[in-house]
């Protein structure tokens, strides 16, 4: 039970973090965020329950920022097509687990490519959470220049940045969530924030309920975002599963993860529900290994986190009051933690150092986790043929590899 306060109070960030990032598509807030506290309850219950694993889930960060800002303010898709989009992804996701195809897809993809696609959506992330803390502006010469670091919100971004940096390195689970509160605490005098109370009744449901449009997004200028929302939550939850299981001394020696299926359906089953609640994709958290650092072993912690989520529910003034300027810090801070992915690759190795660089740089640049993932596959494949190593090519990386060049060829 402690293990799983400890892991709510890593990531209950999310419930102020994801409704501000889905807004900006035109999403109703206070619906956005009792879909959160709901997807993030009830998949972290059934993760609990079913796969008896201490993995909590929620709206991933990156997923949600792909959402918001790719799909539909880049490619001008309906949120609501987009959510369903998010649950076909789901769909294919669970069939995968099912049919057992998950293993013969993660491995065939190349570990430099996973750990370039992790640190490529923190740069993604980090882009957008630098804009609104306003360190970085547009520039007609430059594309991106430095901001106005005099204003008030900005300098109060950049304290609640170095807050959350400070405590996470002296070890405190809370740090992004106390980062986000002194933040927007720090705004009150200033005029900056505005708090209209701490509890009350969860906002309606209504407004993202079952709003998915299905028959869109199966349209064929949406079959390439399913596929991204599909393989990005795959590898995440791939990497995660991994992660937390090492760290809990749930793996096995022969490094195969114990009911795995269980987990991975559970997984998949959280994408679904949080498309039919009016969310983006609900995915297994990292942040679930300061659980396991609490003593975390069983569900029971992921059961814990669950039912804090749906007690959250009732905390939807403060958690809405929170201002831009207060949660974009967070944005900036789990995108430095993604980067640590880089740290694994071989460096010696340039045709698997290229292609993982390419993609993590050209996910920020191009605005696009879709067309990061493509060129980084596309770059994997020709270069390792170029220098005779064609064997290392798997048939995914090739397929993946072709139907990227073909999409950018038509575009």
């Amino acid at each position: 039970m402690l293990a799983g306060l400890t892991t709510w109070l890593a990531m209950v960030y999310i419930v102020a973090v994801n409704p501000s990032i889905l807004a900006t598509t035109g999403m109703d807030q206070g619906a956005l965020f009792t879909a959160t506290c709901l997807g993030a309850g009830l998949a972290s219950i059934v993760m609990g329950l079913y796969a008896n694993y201490p993995l909590a889930l929620a709206p991933g960060m990156g997923l949600n920022a792909y959402f918001a800002f790719a799909v539909v303010g880049g490619m001008q898709v309906p949120w609501q097509v987009a959510l369903g989009a998010v649950f076909l992804s789901g769909v294919l996701f669970l069939i995968v687990s099912l049919l057992r195809l998950r293993e013969w897809l993660i491995n065939a993809i190349p570990l430099s490519l996973k750990l370039g696609i992790g640190a490529g959506i923190g740069f993604f992330l980090a882009l957008i959470g630098l804009e609104h803390m306003g360190v970085v502006a547009a520039s007609p010469a430059t594309y991106v220049t430095l901001g106005q670091l005099g204003n008030p919100a900005t300098l109060l971004a950049c304290a609640g940045f170095l807050v959350m940096a400070g405590l996470a390195a002296r070890g405190q689970a809370a740090a992004v969530l106390i980062g986000i509160l002194a933040t927007a605490a720090a705004g009150i005098p200033l005029g900056l924030t505005t708090f209209h109370g701490v509890m009350a009744v969860p906002p309606s449901l209504a407004p993202t309920f079952l709003q998915m449009d299905i028959p869109g997004a199966l349209s064929l200028g949406v079959v390439s975002i399913v596929l991204t929302f599909f393989l990005v939550d795959l590898l995440d939850n791939a990497g995660t599963l991994i992660a937390v299981t090492h760290r809990a001394g749930l793996m096995r020696p022969d490094g195969s993860v114990p009911r795995l299926k269980e987990a991975l359906t559970a997984d998949s089953g959280g994408a679904m529900l949080g498309a039919a609640l009016g969310t983006s994709t609900v995915t297994s958290y990292i942040e679930s290994a300061a659980g396991i650092q609490a003593g975390g072993r069983t569900g029971l912690t992921a059961v814990v986190t669950g039912v804090l989520f749906l007690v959250t529910l009732f905390f939807a003034p403060l958690a809405m009051a929170l201002p831009d300027f207060a949660t974009a810090p967070a944005l900036v801070f789990v995108a430095c933690l993604m980067a640590q992915a880089l740290r694994d690759l071989n460096w010696d190795d340039l045709t698997d150092t290229l292609p993982a660089v390419v993609t993590a740089l050209t996910m920020p640049f191009t605005f696009s986790i879709a067309a990061g993932i493509g060129l980084g596959f596309i770059v994997y494949a020709v270069v390792k043929t170029l220098v005779g190593r064609w064997r290392e090519v798997s048939g995914a990386v090739w397929l993946i590899a072709a139907a990227s060049g073909a999409k950018f060829a038509i575009q």
